[in-house]
């Protein structure tokens, strides 16, 4: 008679800091999943809000540590007591079915290491909408979508998130992999996370990027190829005139991303600029 391998456990883990808004929401995606062998781990950077107590009712394994999101995760995974590991980030809700789909194509295939889980962005307000949109045109392009589902042994392997890396470690750790164990070691499901964007503006959106943009230094001098494209205008030009009927649906929404994306990639260069100095 064949042996009946044990599902293998997951592990989510979630970086949080003042995550009230969305952590509700978040963590009940993940207790509704239709898989049901895995555990939450929440890694607090100090919030002064009821994140902890939010947490708190779902899982027994909240954890305070930082300064930054890379530290958060790596700690978390070391906590961790799954075989895999999903990081996803306080705003994001899972549909029902992300973990059952995960576990299906890493059970079925033994050399798949990592996958991608495609998102949707939702929110309110007339900015949310353009950044609803922009993301759809990331669907399926490999040099914008990042891996968040990772073998906790590869992933210890490659040393985990390089912690010097702040807002492009989600793309660093996904390079490293294809460059040691090969582009086929990463695939991808069709079941999606949603970001809620919550009441989006675009000075919002504009602060973020140039946050990160100062960031930027450790990233560009380990993946130069992949910022070339990541941070090419004239790429996300191209993606979007792609599908010109999708930009046209609602004229002044696809304007109004257009303009948007434009401004981000202005002044997060402009920043990047200064931090150089």
């Amino acid at each position: 008679m064949k042996k009946i391998e044990p599902l293998p456990l997951v592990s989510v883990i979630i970086p949080t800091k003042n995550s009230s808004e969305f952590l509700e929401a978040c963590l009940a995606s993940i207790k509704n999943q239709t898989y049901k062998k895995l555990e939450i781990i929440v890694v607090d950077n100090n919030s002064t809000d009821d994140t902890k107590l939010i947490a708190k009712k779902y899982t027994n394994k909240l954890f305070n540590k930082g300064p930054e999101r890379s530290v958060q995760r790596n700690y978390g995974a070391k906590k961790a007591l799954g075989d895999f590991l999903l990081f996803i980030d306080s705003d994001m809700e899972l549909s029902s079915e992300v973990v059952q789909s995960c576990i299906k194509k890493v059970t079925q295939d033994k050399t798949v290491l990592a996958l991608v889980i495609p998102e949707k962005s939702v929110g309110i307000g007339f900015w949310a909408q353009c950044k609803a949109l922009e993301r759809s045109f990331y669907v399926g392009v490999s040099w914008i979508e990042a891996a968040r589902f990772f073998s906790k042994k590869s992933f210890n392997q490659l040393g985990g998130y390089d912690e010097k890396n702040t807002g492009t470690e989600d793309y660093d750790l996904p390079q490293r992999l294809i460059s040691q164990m090969g582009f086929p070691s990463i695939r991808r499901i069709n079941d999606y996370i949603v970001h809620n964007e919550g009441r989006l503006s675009l000075v919002k959106t504009l602060s973020k990027k140039i946050y990160y943009a100062k960031k930027l230094k450790r990233y560009i001098t380990t993946n130069q190829h992949s910022f070339n494209q990541q941070s090419s205008l004239f790429e996300r030009y191209k993606l979007f005139l792609k599908e010109p009927k999708k930009l046209l649906k609602k004229p002044a929404v696809g304007l109004g991303m257009i303009f948007m994306k434009t401004v981000e990639f202005f002044f997060a260069g402009i920043a990047y600029l200064i931090s150089k100095k």
